[in-house]
């Protein structure tokens, strides 16, 4: 199976690495060329540009930061270059409505499309353990899993083309209220002299326990393996948290739907992302609820 990997970012790097690992055929792009040296030391071959890259592959994989970017690489160069059979998978963070004209610009020239955006940050891209939620036929799933399969714990069918894109949003929209509870306790159990570890261990085994809290723990030190420990480098990056709580909210918008807390975690995000902070993992903003900016410095 030849697979075209076009974007090779934090996660596309990882992705493709993955794939590679599983003895896929894989041919990547990007507009960086650290990204595709890098891509060559996991194993890849490197194309030209996202047209070279598509040209007789099975399946094309996109992993690009914004719509934008989404429609003119799926314009421009995977849909006139894709060959009849091959399977069009977009696993970057978009609108849904986006999704949905791409997949039916792509059926309309006779390609099989499927949304399947991500959840595992960089640690899953790496590891080969992300979860993917995919928009597609029912019919066309097991095509569709085959494909994520070696860089994936989960594989899930959503619906229909776009009903990926509308789980990713929802599922980051409680991931982003929920680490901002976490970070509130941690910050008040601090003020009531509680110590942390402490909290921490009572917490996890207690009705407060959530991912945020035991898998990606704001405090240091709890969980070794979380971006705090690395004064919160890698992982969610906060300016990617508030572009999916902007999806999420221009959806209630669009859509009616009441989500107070979505609105107030975008505020908040999106306040510690003009502070200058946008490259920080997301649980980093613990230290402005704390009002220890400048541990951040």
């Amino acid at each position: 199976m030849r697979t075209a990997f076009i974007g090779l970012g934090n996660m596309g790097s990882g992705m493709v690495a993955s794939l590679a690992r599983a003895g896929r055929e894989v041919v990547a792009f990007d507009i960086s060329a650290e990204a595709l040296e890098g891509a060559r030391s996991a194993g890849c071959e490197t194309a030209t540009s996202a047209a070279a890259a598509v040209a007789g592959a099975d399946v094309v994989i996109t992993m690009l930061p914004a719509a934008r970017h989404v429609s003119q690489v799926w314009r421009e160069a995977v849909i006139p270059n894709s060959g009849p059979d091959a399977l069009l998978i977009d696993c970057s963070t978009i609108d849904v409505d986006t999704t949905r004209a791409l997949g039916e610009a792509a059926q309309s020239a006779g390609r099989l499309a499927a949304d399947a955006p991500v959840s595992g940050g960089i640690a899953g891209a790496r590891d080969g353990t992300l979860a993917f939620m995919v928009g597609c036929g029912e019919e066309h799933f097991a095509r569709v899993e085959a494909a994520l399969s070696p860089m994936a714990r989960a594989v899930i069918r959503a619906g229909d083309l776009g009903a990926g894109q509308a789980a990713k949003i929802c599922n980051n929209m409680i991931l982003a209220v929920s680490m901002l509870g976490v970070c509130e306790a941690f910050a008040l159990a601090e003020k009531l002299s509680l110590d942390p570890e402490r909290f921490f261990e009572i917490a996890s085994k207690s009705s407060g326990q959530c991912w945020s809290l035991t898998n990606y723990c704001p405090w240091p030190g709890p969980v070794p393996s979380a971006p705090s420990n690395r004064d919160y480098h890698g992982g969610f990056l906060t300016s990617l948290m508030a572009k999916d709580l902007r999806l999420s909210q221009e959806a209630a918008s669009r859509t009616g739907a009441s989500t107070p807390l979505g609105a107030q975690a975008l505020a908040l995000y999106a306040l510690f992302e003009g502070l200058g902070y946008g490259q920080r993992d997301f649980s980093a903003v613990l230290q402005l609820l704390r009002g220890r900016l400048a541990d951040l410095a």
